[in-house]
């Protein structure tokens, strides 16, 4: 391989511009696009083609980050996606991984972490950083079911959005057979309880 060709997908233009350039100052990888919504994720990955897509959960109005993902996944299942983060949940880490993605960053603070991630997904191999492949082993030993792990990924999707406080209409419906959820209380309590969400 030549260089590894890279889009980069945030909602924040300085996180993107960030990331650009930590990645242009590797000899062997460069940035061919950035993104900023779902629809333009999508859009760039069907007309350019990269190696690596290295996105982060996009909650801008349109499609989301997770939906550009699932689309992308489902027309070139070999797409090699890494998901950026600044959280460390396991129902998180535990629905990209399933998805298909192949490599999950949580904190960007260390660069060559971020660089590390890149050259090992574009050599095929699945990268996690150490805290989340710490939690999982850990949850995996314990035999503890987590029912989270019951919703599709469109579905966690809109858990996640419920959680954080978004509007409830039409979506609580959805929900409620698979987790024994009755109103948004319920929702941003099973969230707490599983990590999708953190109380400061």
């Amino acid at each position: 391989m030549s260089k590894i060709h890279v889009i980069v997908a945030s909602d924040h233009a300085v996180v993107r511009a960030g990331l650009q350039r930590f990645i242009d100052d590797e000899h062997d990888i460069n940035v061919v696009a950035e993104a900023s919504t779902g629809e333009q994720v999508y859009d760039l990955f069907n007309q350019l083609n990269p190696h690596i897509l290295l996105i982060g959960c996009l909650y801008s109005t349109g499609m989301s980050g997770v939906e550009a993902v699932r689309r992308i996944l489902l027309r070139h299942p070999k797409a090699k996606v890494i998901v950026y983060t600044l959280h460390d949940d396991l129902a998180f880490a535990g629905f990209t991984l399933n998805s298909g993605v192949k490599g999950l960053i949580t904190g960007l603070t260390d660069t060559d972490e971020l660089v590390k991630a890149i050259r090992k997904v574009a050599i095929g191999k699945v990268y996690i950083s150490s805290n989340v492949a710490q939690k999982i082993a850990i949850e995996s030993l314990s035999g503890h079911d987590n029912p989270i792990k019951k919703l599709s990924t469109r579905e966690f999707e809109m858990f996640r959005l419920l959680a954080e406080g978004c509007s409830v209409k039409d979506i609580s419906a959805i929900l409620n057979d698979k987790l024994d959820i009755h109103s948004p209380v319920d929702i941003v309590r099973l969230a707490i309880k599983y990590d999708v969400i953190t109380v400061h």
